[in-house]
């Protein structure tokens, strides 16, 4: 599994209209067959920063960075953004998704 953290440092005067902004990009990216998963997040930290986590299945990674959507969307986003997005990028061999928590079990 190909596993994604994004922080996207949004000018203050954009936050507000970011998720409308993103919500082209957002759900052709959920529609990949490679896609696990793709959740935006607000940093409870910097309230002007988008926190964006991402997964995709091992071959798709590819197909995902060179499609249409994924160009436009980060045209839509230039603009609205105070410097370059911080990234962490990651395969963890023989992950497909969630874990449940073992230090924190529930019921």
């Amino acid at each position: 599994m190909i596993f994604i953290v994004v922080k996207f440092p949004v000018k203050p005067e954009h936050v507000e209209e970011w998720p409308r902004a993103v919500d082209a990009f957002t759900r052709a990216t959920r529609q990949e067959p490679g896609n696990l998963w793709f959740e935006w997040s607000r940093s409870l930290e910097d309230e002007h920063t988008y926190v964006l986590v991402e997964a995709f299945r091992d071959d798709a990674g590819e197909a995902h960075v060179g499609s249409d959507h994924f160009r436009d969307g980060l045209e839509a986003m230039r603009p609205l953004l105070r410097r370059t997005p911080e990234i962490v990028s990651t395969t963890i061999p023989g992950a497909e998704g969630w874990s449940a928590m073992g230090e924190l079990t529930i019921g």
